[in-house]
């Protein structure tokens, strides 16, 4: 599979190096070219300095036609832009975007784009270690309802396995997001005060006790 990887930190050049030596095709942005010393000296895929919220950027070097764009940098509006970006520029597939904000990670899934939150995460691996009871929210998000522009099928071969038949049905059938975005300058859809507050209500139901 093609995999496009934007923020080459910690979590970014780890998931590079595992998938490049699985055999995947990697192409990993970062704005900084010290964040590929992070990268080993057997990393075959291509590091590219670049901004990953800019499309130009993105199909310049090799972006369209990922099966898979995973949006890991250190901030959650670069990182939701970029999956924007993936999604409506390039109709990925297959879209995460990390964002720290467990609130903002609900309200983006809302709105139809996959989030994965580091604070739900650590703190459901907190609890589970100590044995507490605690609320803790989804780790990865997934919309109920995908994205309006998030529709292609996977590419052939792409995503075998358990999810891969769901992850279809969704692509064949898209339904309209549940909020209603609002449009910037820029194109980029955000969640509006409301989608705030009802993504939050709608999140303690997902949370488990």
């Amino acid at each position: 599979m093609k995999i496009v990887i934007v923020g080459c930190g910690r979590v970014g050049s780890t998931l590079a190096e595992n998938l490049d030596a699985s055999g995947h095709e990697v192409i990993i942005f970062d704005v900084k070219t010290s964040a590929f010393d992070r990268l080993p000296e057997t990393f075959k895929g291509a590091a590219v300095r670049g901004d990953g919220t800019d499309e130009e950027v993105l199909r310049q070097n090799g972006a369209d036609g990922a099966d898979i764009f995973l949006s890991l940098t250190e901030g959650d509006n670069r990182n939701i832009m970029a999956a924007q970006v993936a999604m409506e520029s390039f109709a990925i597939a297959q879209v995460i975007a990390k964002i720290n904000d467990p609130v903002r990670a609900a309200a983006y899934s809302e709105l139809g784009i996959p989030t994965l939150c580091r604070t739900n995460l650590m703190v459901d691996a907190v609890a589970g270690h100590l044995h507490l009871p605690m609320q803790t929210g989804p780790g990865i998000d997934v919309p109920e309802n995908p994205h309006p522009h998030h529709h292609r099928q996977p590419a052939a071969g792409a995503g075998a396995g358990p999810e891969a038949e769901p992850q279809a049905a969704q692509a064949q059938a898209p339904a309209p997001p549940r909020s209603a975005p609002v449009e910037q300058p820029d194109r980029r859809v955000v969640p509006t005060e409301a989608d705030a507050v009802r993504a939050q209500r709608l999140g303690f139901r997902r949370w488990r006790g």
